[in-house]
């Protein structure tokens, strides 16, 4: 059973016409997935139609994760962390349109500290459901040519790689399960929509919005939609999956240098 008897995800809170409103309700998740992950999955997608249009096989072309902002180190840091704060930004917009009079919305999705040492347990236990047969996955992607290679971190780090970087993990984490989870299913299951198209839906989006990484990240993400978003239906707390999430990238994005060192022919850059 899949289903918890005494643990569900936040559900309307009832009698509040202006935040039940269909039509509202409609135009907001339209507006905020345009400016955030539903922007970021027509991008992808059109990448990935690029690439497969093009000459070079798939499996010989690459992306990169948290590329350079500029030549000069000062620079590029700055940059890059600004880019994070505007990403926060997001996710505090979406909390901000949860929020309702007597409500905390944090403690309603279930970003908070209230139970961290269990729900530390519990992103600790979906890392490893997701990171091994993942890691697999893009191994086996990356040997049949289906999926491009993703360099996930500079190989050449400076001083500052390693904060930017964990920042990076942490801002990946929020913007995507707070927007994915916490928000997007709130207003879907305001407008009536049932469980499991919730989180299909939402796992088909996350796929979409990392198609740039080919066929097999597309696979990969849409798994750990699912997989995070029964979590989220079973718990009805975001935290344990901010954490899965932001150990998953922290060990991409600080391991990758190791990875292509010792397994060049799947990790390294393409040449």
């Amino acid at each position: 059973m899949w289903q918890s008897d005494n643990v569900t995800a936040p559900s309307p809170v009832p009698g509040d016409a202006f935040c039940t409103s269909r039509p509202r309700l409609r135009w907001e998740i339209a507006i905020v997935l345009a400016i955030t992950l539903g922007q970021s999955a027509l991008y992808s997608v059109l990448a990935l139609i690029r690439r497969v249009l093009s000459p070079t096989p798939l499996g010989q072309q690459q992306t990169q994760l948290n590329p350079s902002r500029d030549a000069a180190a000062a620079w590029d840091a700055l940059y890059q962390l600004l880019d994070i704060v505007f990403d926060l930004a997001l996710v505090a917009l979406v909390v901000y349109l949860l929020w309702e009079p007597g409500v905390n919305a944090l403690r309603r999705i279930g970003l908070d500290f209230t139970r961290f040492g269990r729900d530390v347990g519990l992103g600790v236990v979906v890392t490893a459901v997701i990171g091994i047969p993942g890691l697999a996955l893009y191994a086996v992607g990356r040997m049949l040519g289906f999926s491009v290679a993703v360099v996930a971190s500079p190989l050449d780090a400076a001083w500052w790689t390693v904060p930017i970087l964990l920042f990076a993990a942490v801002r990946a984490a929020l913007l995507e399960e707070v927007i994915m989870l916490g928000w997007l299913f709130d207003r879907l299951r305001r407008l009536g929509w049932g469980w499991w198209p919730i989180i299909l839906s939402s796992a088909a989006l996350r796929g979409a919005y990392h198609a740039y990484q080919g066929f097999g990240g597309m696979l990969g993400n849409f798994v750990m939609g699912i997989v995070f978003g029964w979590c989220y239906r079973r718990w009805g707390r975001v935290m344990p999956l901010v954490v899965a999430h932001t150990i998953l990238d922290i060990v991409s994005f600080l391991g990758y240098p190791l990875a292509a060192a010792l397994w060049p022919t799947v990790f390294a850059p393409v040449a």
